[in-house]
Parts: structure tokens; sequence; C-alpha cells
């Protein structure tokens, strides 16, 4: 009997979460697609590289958090102009992965290529993808760019030329349950590797005080419960030839169970969440109902006034806006700031706030981490690198991430008991 055939794929991820995601794969090599499928290959600046067989593929589109699309490699060759790059799209045998019934899309990036026009380039390579189909086969494909059936990804070097067929269609943070994502909402994939870099696993308290729509908090409770986060969509390689329907409907009953499992279980995830403004917490608990999670305690709280939400130490874990003045709503004459769970009296989850400008309010977070939160372990993202000094606090850990192109940190501050006295005016950060 024949071993099954295995495949290149690249896998590209949130920069500064390669190691996270090369960790998550061999996970899910184990538990889903069998170890014996899958090789683990080379991290690289904004992804990784892994060779396995297509079940191997499937599932990580099933079962990653982190990475952003599963790309499978087709061919891999030196060009010096845009000809060279349609002979070897021409070469291809994309016929034993889609017809030319399907629509199609091509994408190019680049990393110091010495072409002048990558449009012109995007261009030749779609133009060898229809040339080749229509000399098998006498028909070209449509290009649809806004819900193609198949997509390719191009990406070139200085040097050389790697053609992709995308195995994910839509990318894998889409999971399919957020609708309302506020106004500046973290993709679920860095919030995955997030909550992965932080150690956070089921069991160990977790709290988001300026939670949003949610984004962290579902998150884990999706990896608390099982729940495959790529269980209510649908993937790009339903739409390919090598599609194996036997072996998808497998690994999706097995993720559809878990799901309905999570829906039935009434355990106590230790998850928590709070956030100043009512509207972003209505959006979180009709984001949490879509993703088929139990009920989690959400607060409307100013987060200066934040106190632990169980008497255990935990991980607290938060994105707060940056770049931008914190806006603290509910102006005029000191407002109340009400609960927005009925029958819990916890007097930490009612404060009164006016408002302040950024130092004041990074200050009174600090003092509020300082003195109510001894021994957690607290990381906040963050695109100012001067925050440990706005909070008066020094960083244990800082790991340098990408929020889409914006370069953050993600600050770990390890609290203890008592004050911190500001950082020396003679740091300087990275």
């Amino acid at each position: 009997m024949s071993s099954p055939a295995l495949f290149d794929f690249f896998l590209p991820c949130p920069r500064g979460l390669e190691a996270a995601l090369a960790a998550e794969l061999a996970e899910i090599a184990a538990r889903h697609a069998g170890a014996a499928q899958f090789e683990a290959g080379a991290q690289v600046p904004g992804g990784v590289h892994f060779r396995g067989g297509w079940k191997a593929g499937m599932a990580a589109n099933l079962h990653s958090r982190i990475a952003s699309r599963v790309l499978l490699k087709i061919a891999h060759r030196p060009y010096r102009n845009e000809q060279d790059i349609y002979a070897l799209a021409a070469e291809q045998r994309w016929e034993q992965w889609f017809s030319a019934n399907e629509t199609l899309r091509v994408d190019i990036t680049a990393i110091k290529s010495p072409l002048r026009s990558l449009e012109f380039a995007t261009l030749r390579v779609k133009d060898a993808v229809c040339d080749r189909l229509r000399e098998v086969s006498g028909a070209r494909p449509s290009i649809d760019t806004a819900q193609p059936d198949v997509r390719i990804f191009a990406f070139l070097t200085a040097t050389d030329c790697t053609l992709y067929l995308d195995t994910s269609g839509e990318p894998l943070f889409k999971r399919g349950w957020r609708l309302d994502k506020g106004a500046a909402p973290l993709r679920e994939n860095l919030a995955a590797g997030i909550l992965r870099l932080t150690g956070w696993s089921a069991g160990t308290p977790l709290y988001d005080p300026m939670c949003g729509s949610g984004t962290f908090l579902a998150e884990a409770a999706q990896v608390a419960l099982n729940i495959a986060p790529g269980v209510e969509r649908r993937f790009g390689f339903e739409k390919l030839k090598q599609y194996d329907v036997t072996a998808w409907q497998a690994l999706k009953v097995e993720a559809l169970d878990a799901k309905r499992a999570a829906r039935a279980s009434r355990a106590d995830l230790g998850i928590f969440g709070s956030d100043i403004s009512g509207d972003m917490l209505e959006k979180a608990r009709a984001n949490f109902e879509r993703a088929g999670l139990p009920s989690i305690v959400l607060k409307q709280v100013d987060a200066r006034g934040m106190t632990p939400p169980v008497a255990a130490p935990g991980i607290l874990v938060a994105n707060p806006p940056y770049g931008e003045r914190i806006e603290v709503r509910g102006r005029g004459p000191r407002r109340e700031v009400r609960e927005t769970r009925r029958g819990d009296d916890n007097e930490g989850f009612r404060r009164v706030h006016t408002d302040a400008p950024d130092s004041e309010f990074f200050q009174s977070l600090g003092d509020a981490l300082k003195q109510r939160f001894s021994g957690w372990r607290a990381f906040i993202l963050t695109s100012d690198r001067k925050l440990p000094g706005q909070l008066r606090l020094r960083e244990s850990a800082k790991t340098p991430l990408f929020n889409g192109a914006l370069e953050c940190r993600l600050f770990r501050f390890d609290l203890v008991t008592g004050s911190v006295k500001q950082r020396p005016a003679s740091d300087t950060p990275d």
C-alpha cells in the first residue's frame, strides 16, 4: 500500500508569532493529522513552513488559531523579469487542482523585487494560468477578485518566485462569529497568539479589563472548551479537485461534536471581562452567543477602577487604545459607571471617574495594577514603547509584535505587593 502524498505548505502569521505557530502546528499534527504525516519546517519572518499530507493541511485550516492562511507550495524558481514568472506559472499543471469552471484571483507580494510593476507581474501570472487551462481544456476561468473559488499567491524575493495555491479562502482570522467589532478590533489570530505567549492555560483565571468586543475572551473560551476556530466556516480546499471529502468529514464531525459538548457545558471557565462602554459589552455578548460559548461574566467599569474578579491570582491581558487619546464615555458631571450584570454586588466594579488625559489614565491604571493585582501577571499590547514609564511599572519582558503594519510591544509585568518606582530616566526603549 502506497503512502499518502506529502505536500509543502507555508502558513503566514502575524510577525512575532512564528515560534508560537510552529508549536501549535506540532500539537495539531499530533492530535488531528497523524504525526507521521507532518514534518516541521523552517520558521521565517512572517510564517512557518511544514510538510505533510492533505489531511494535515485541512487540519491546520480547521484548528490553527494563529495562522493567517494555509498556502500549498506549487513551484519555486529564480526569475529576472515578468516573462520568467509567466513561464513558471504556464508550466504548472493547474488542471490537476481546479478547472476553468472555477473563478480565479491572483495576488502577489514582494520583498526587494527588481520588477517595476507588481500589477503587471500579477497580470502575467493570471494570463499564464488562464492560457494553460485553455490549452488543456479549451476554456479560460473567469476572474473574481471579491469571492473567487480559487486563489493563487505569488511571492517574489529579489531573485526567486514562489507560486502558492491557497487552501483557506477567506483569511483564517475570520472565524465566522465576530460581526460586531468596535472601532479598533484586534484580529483573532493575533489575540490567540498573544494568549499563547502569556502562558495562559485553561483553569487559570483570565481577565481583560478593556475587552471591547471580546476577542481575547472568545479566543480563550474556545481554547478552554476545545472548540475549533474554523468549525463554522468554509475553506478554499473544498473547491479543489484534491479535496478529500471523507477525511474532511471525519475532522469536521469531531470538531462539531466538541462544539456541541461546549454548548452544553456549565463549567466555570474562570474568564472575565470588563469595559467602560456598555455598547461594546453588548457586542461582546452577541459575539459570544454566535461563537457558541457559555456565559462569560462581563461588567461595565472604567479600567482605573478595576479589581480582581476572583481571589486567586491569574493573568490579565489588555489591548488598550494607543496612538490616540483614550475616550472615557459618559461626559459631564461625575457619572457613576453602572454594572451590566444584575445580581452581582462586587463593589470593586463600581467606580466613579471623570475624563483624564492619557498620562493620567495610564498612571491610574498602573496604580490599580500595583495596589490590587498582587501575584498576577499582566500583559499589555501597545505601540507606545514608553508605556512602562507611564504605568510606573518595570516590565519583566517585552515581545515585539505587529498588529497589521503597526509595530507594537507586548509588555509583561509581574506584579508584586508595594509600589514600583518610576523607570530610570536613562532607560531607552527598544
